[in-house]
Formats: C-alpha cells, sequence, structure tokens
C-alpha cells in the first residue's frame, strides 16, 4: 500500500510540473510575440480570375427588385442588335485563314497578281452571296498585301465618279470596268451555313490553269457572323426609323 501511495504521489508531482512549463510557455509566448512562427500569405490567383468572369456577365447579376440583367441592347439605323460587345470580328478569321492558305501555297510569289472574289453560297448556283461574302473578301485583300503578295482591285475604275453622294472609285458595273488586267490567280471560296456558324472554304486557283495552288477551311461562329448588321442603301431593309415595315 505505501508503495502504491508513492506512485501516486509521484505522478501528481510530475503533472503539475507539467502544467507549469507548459503555462510558463504560454506566458513566454504571450510575451514574446516575435517569436510566434509567421503566418503564410496564400492569394488565390484563380479567384481574381473568377471574379473577372462574374463582372462580365450582367446578365446574371439581380436589381435592387430582384430581376435578372438582359444583355446590353446596341442599336443601328436599320434597327437594334441585341448582344455583347465582341473582341473578334470576321477580319480575325480571314487573318487565320490567311495564314492556312500561305502555309500550303505553291507558284504564287511576289511578282504574281492575284485577285480576291466573293464567296459565293455552297447551296446556290455559286452566283449569289451575302453581306459575310463581300467583308471577307475585303479581309482577304487586307491580309495578303500584308504578306506583301501583290493584289489587283478589278473593281475600281479608271476615273473618280463625283456624285451627290459622294466620290467613288469603285464599281459593280462590267461596263465601267478593264476586262483586261494582269491576273495570274484568283482567291475564290464558297459558304455553308452551319448548326455552330457559317463553314468557309476558302482556295487560290490559276487563272489559267484552274489549278488549286493553297486551300483553307474555317468554321467562322453564327454570332461573330450575326454581329454584321447590313446597310439600308439598297433600301430593302424594310426598316424605317426603326420599325420594321411588312404588308399586311
Amino acid at each position: 500500500m505505501t508503495f502504491q501511495r508513492n506512485m501516486i504521489a509521484m505522478a501528481a508531482m510530475l503533472v503539475s510540473i507539467s502544467g507549469c512549463s507548459l503555462l510558463s510557455d504560454e506566458e513566454t509566448a504571450e510575451a514574446q510575440p516575435g517569436a510566434a512562427e509567421p503566418v503564410m500569405n496564400v492569394i488565390d490567383v484563380r479567384a481574381e480570375d473568377r471574379a473577372e468572369v462574374v463582372a462580365a456577365e450582367p446578365e446574371d447579376e439581380a436589381d435592387s427588385f430582384g430581376a435578372i440583367g438582359q444583355p446590353p441592347l446596341y442599336s443601328s439605323v436599320q434597327g437594334a442588335y441585341q448582344g455583347r460587345p465582341l473582341n473578334r470580328h470576321v477580319g480575325d478569321y480571314v487573318k487565320n485563314m490567311t495564314q492556312d492558305l500561305v502555309s500550303n501555297m505553291e507558284y504564287v510569289t511576289n511578282k504574281t497578281p492575284v485577285a480576291v472574289t466573293n464567296f459565293a453560297m455552297l447551296d446556290s448556283d455559286l452566283q449569289h452571296t451575302n453581306l459575310l461574302g463581300h467583308q471577307m473578301a475585303e479581309s482577304f485583300m487586307h491580309e495578303l498585301h500584308k504578306y506583301r503578295i501583290p493584289v489587283v482591285d478589278f473593281k475600281a475604275t479608271d476615273y473618280i465618279r463625283v456624285t451627290d453622294s459622294g466620290d467613288f472609285l469603285l464599281s459593280r458595273d462590267y461596263l465601267d470596268l478593264n476586262s483586261s488586267l494582269p491576273i495570274d490567280y484568283v482567291l475564290t471560296g464558297t459558304m455553308a451555313k452551319h448548326q455552330g456558324g457559317v463553314l468557309v472554304n476558302a482556295r487560290i486557283l490559276g487563272i489559267e490553269s484552274r489549278a488549286v495552288v493553297a486551300s483553307a477551311q474555317l468554321l467562322i461562329p453564327f454570332y461573330v457572323v450575326d454581329a454584321l448588321i447590313p446597310s439600308d442603301s439598297n433600301g430593302k431593309s424594310g426598316i424605317r426609323d426603326g420599325v420594321k415595315l411588312t404588308r399586311g
């Protein structure tokens, strides 16, 4: 019995001594705040990216009444185009197609003039185009010139037509154009409507051999195509003062 009492007494003394040491260590740490281990400052970079994405989507935000916002409305003379501002346009996709054309291009040099025509609808008689076909032709002329490939604009006349509407050099009347031009190759192509946009097929042909010396293919998203707004200069839009007129 005496031995057990002695063991219990010794255990109690050890507990009290360890408690005192722990208490002294805590008091020492409180007395010396600089002795504590530094806390790592971790920054979540992805949180900032997520914050930017959320800020770029105003339609997901609710107003003071709890209603979900709508995309900004951009109006034009022809009516209204509803959508977000785009950071890419048709010219950016034409730039990628031009890179593909140049990468597999043969025989075309800085001494072989190239003409660019409008892109025709694939499911038509190849005699119909639209605003996208016109704009792609203009963009291809710009991109080919950047590669120092000589481009011939066959729509240029020999004179400047001065009218009340403006001063013009280009014309679509074949009677005003020169039929003999130094053209060795022609850049042309077709367009086909796709579920995700418009599938564009571009190629460069020899004007005499009809041989394909370069080709490219790309899908232009529908929202990029829809961003092109036709003008009402031809009077076929059917819209006056922002109101679309229809026959009853």
